[in-house]
């Protein structure tokens, strides 16, 4: 699967070693920063994989910040992009499944590598189910996002 994935600096350390484990999972990864620890703002790597995402160049997003809240919040802004904070397995699992979540914010300060690489597993490997009750709520929150209130 093609993965944009970003982080701030509080984030670097885990998606380095996230990027090293879905790299070993067959996956292909489009690293958009920031590349190292010093301060940088996660409204700036969350837009940068919230982009990639609606583009087209990535079929899913990861971002990695302190709580994983501030980059939820900022790819949300991003028509197109449903993002979702989870670090836990279900909340990953049904957020694509019956919401079609496409982003998944995770927060470095709250997990660790070895929750986070369960959650991807998770999140990578759902799909949205189509169900007529699914489908019917993403329309209504994609005519909420069109209307823009």
């Amino acid at each position: 699967m093609k993965i944009a994935i970003g982080c701030d600096h509080a984030g670097f350390a885990l998606k380095q070693e996230l990027i090293g484990w879905l790299t070993t999972q067959g996956h292909e990864l489009n690293d958009v920063g920031t590349y190292s620890t010093e301060a940088a703002d996660y409204p700036d790597f969350a837009r940068a994989v919230a982009a990639e995402v609606v583009a087209g160049n990535a079929e899913r997003g990861i971002i990695v910040c302190g709580s994983g809240v501030g980059a939820c919040i900022a790819a949300n802004k991003v028509k197109g992009v449903r993002a979702g904070t989870c670090h836990d397995t279900f909340s990953a699992r049904q957020g694509v499944e019956d919401d079609d979540m496409n982003t998944l914010c995770l927060g470095a300060r709250i997990i660790g590598g070895e929750v986070a690489r369960e959650v991807l597993k998770a999140f990578l490997g759902a799909k949205f189910s189509g169900l007529e009750r699914h489908q019917r709520r993403l329309n209504k929150v994609l005519a909420i996002e069109a209307q823009g209130k």
